[in-house]
């Protein structure tokens, strides 16, 4: 089986400031990236579609379109891992970019050590594929197109204005029939040999084919989203913590020596708030997932 170190990586960095786009290219071409910078977040979002990254880093503040608002645009159309970089007192802007699809975010200043940690822990994570495994998108031939710093860096070329992308979407699966109120269980799909769903009342997900739905509607949810939702069907009635959650996402679930701070687990919570309102439901009248005060979250009882 393929891993993405196997694959042709492709990084886009979107960043004002030259010198931290020296710093991030420098990293990522390390982890055996290649790399394509721009200055700003309009050019950025042409990028992710012209490339099609495995990895987008964005920062917050840009001018023109700032990176919240690049993210969603690039989320709206992309599969990429998206990390965003924010100033250390800014996690309002962590908050609102976890809101608008990124994977992770990184503060600043940071440690290249950090960033190296982080880009490895998202490479580990599944991405849309049709046999579950990584499925890195290679992209068009880059030429001389690289890193956009002055001096000893070829200056990046202009981003061309990219080509309509093709959203085609699952082929519709068969229906799998849960009863109300019914626990999670987890169903065979008679008409789907490629794995088993996991259901919890009338909601089901597909861990191998990424789908989720409720009834007959199926949902539109973000990598981490899902991840979640996953994690906490597959854990039952039994609470996983904040903490424990930031591991699962970070790729790191059996490694209890990572530091998770509390603007992890805020970013957890943001997450969360998306998943419900997604899932049509408030942490005031859970349906599918109940908050443990002061611990974590769990699926709601079947009752």
């Amino acid at each position: 089986m393929s891993t993405p170190s196997d694959e042709l990586k492709t990084a886009v960095i979107i960043e004002d400031d030259t010198e931290i786009r020296h710093v991030l290219a420098e990293v990522l071409e390390s982890s055996g990236f290649s790399t394509v910078s721009v200055g700003n977040g309009i050019d950025g979002v042409r990028a992710v579609l012209t490339y099609k990254p495995v990895l987008t880093t964005i920062d917050v503040n840009m001018p023109g379109i700032d990176g919240i608002e690049a993210a969603k645009r690039i989320r709206a159309q992309s599969d990429t891992f998206i990390i965003m970089l924010t100033g250390m007192n800014d996690e309002a802007d962590v908050i609102a970019g976890l809101g608008a699809g990124a994977d992770d975010y990184l503060l600043k200043p940071f440690r290249p050590r950090e960033l190296r940690a982080r880009v490895e822990a998202l490479m580990r994570r599944a991405r849309p594929g049709s046999d579950g495994a990584p499925a890195v998108a290679a992209p068009p031939s880059q030429g001389s197109v690289g890193p956009s710093f002055p001096g000893s860096r070829p200056t990046t070329t202009a981003v061309p204005t990219a080509p309509a992308v093709d959203d085609s979407d699952f082929e519709a699966s068969a229906t799998v029939i849960v009863p109300a109120g019914a626990a999670s269980v987890v169903l065979n799909g008679d008409a789907d040999a490629d794995g088993e769903w996991l259901a919890h009342r009338d909601l089901r997900l597909h861990p191998e084919n990424r789908i989720v739905l409720i009834g007959d509607d199926e949902l539109d949810l973000t990598r981490t989203e899902f991840d979640l939702l996953a994690t906490l069907l597959e854990s039952k009635r039994r609470v996983r913590s904040k903490a424990d959650l930031t591991l699962v996402l970070r790729g790191e679930s059996y490694v209890t020596s990572y530091f998770v701070g509390d603007a992890d687990k805020r970013a957890v919570e943001a997450h969360m708030t998306n998943l419900r309102r997604k899932l049509g439901e408030s942490a005031a009248n859970p349906r599918y997932i109940e908050t443990v005060r002061g611990v974590g979250y769990r699926l709601t009882s079947e009752g």
